[in-house]
């Protein structure tokens, strides 16, 4: 026990070592068994295009796919993501020179402005269109009902789900097919990104 610990009468905060597979790669940390995910991915694993915003699972800037359902990742602890498929939006799109198709609709469409509600939009949008591959417009509005902007107006982003569906679609350019990836980190997709990822963290 700590001489603090000690000195206040309190016991360490317990911490357990946890497996997570995070875009397709398996990170093995030790976390406080309060630690939210959100946490857990942007400062023990480095994942940093997942933003926190009100940490009241409100405004969906943490969203994450977890076994390929969008979640709020500041309302999950760490220690309940354990034997889940977790994807952030490192995961959808690593490479700003090959944006994924969803990331591409928000470059064609506009669809963001300071970008920091962004990683939260594409990882809700791109669960989105794998079970509804064409939507319509009032269906793309309530699929981001549950993200805030305060930038867009939210007409650009409707119109990037909706761009987002049709390159779906279409299926991917052969280039961009031979250049995917889902590693853990990559240009544009940390705190200061390039493209449609995302903006600075505050």
């Amino acid at each position: 026990m700590s001489s603090l610990a000690h000195a206040e009468g309190t016991e360490p905060e317990p911490h357990r070592t946890v497996r997570l597979m995070v875009n397709g790669t398996a990170h093995e940390i030790s976390v406080a068994d309060r630690r939210l995910l959100s946490d857990a991915l942007r400062h023990d694993i480095g994942l940093t295009g997942t933003h926190v915003g009100c940490e009241h699972g409100v405004c969906g800037a943490c969203t994450i796919q977890v076994d390929g359902k969008p979640m709020r990742s500041c309302l999950m602890l760490a220690v309940a993501a354990e034997g889940s498929d977790l994807r952030t939006v490192e995961g959808i799109g690593n490479d700003p020179e090959h944006p994924s198709d969803v990331q591409q609709a928000f470059i064609d469409c506009h669809g963001l402005q300071c970008g920091f509600c962004t990683p939260g939009f594409i990882t809700t949008i791109d669960a989105f269109i794998d079970e509804n591959p064409d939507p319509t417009p009032e269906e793309a509005r309530e699929a981001i009902s549950g993200n805030l902007c305060r930038c867009t107006g939210y007409q650009n982003i409707v119109a990037s789900v909706l761009r987002a569906a049709e390159l779906r679609r279409a299926g991917p350019a052969p280039e961009a097919a031979a250049a995917s990836g889902t590693g853990d980190r990559a240009p544009g997709t940390g705190d200061r990104t390039s493209g449609a990822d995302g903006g600075r963290q505050r």
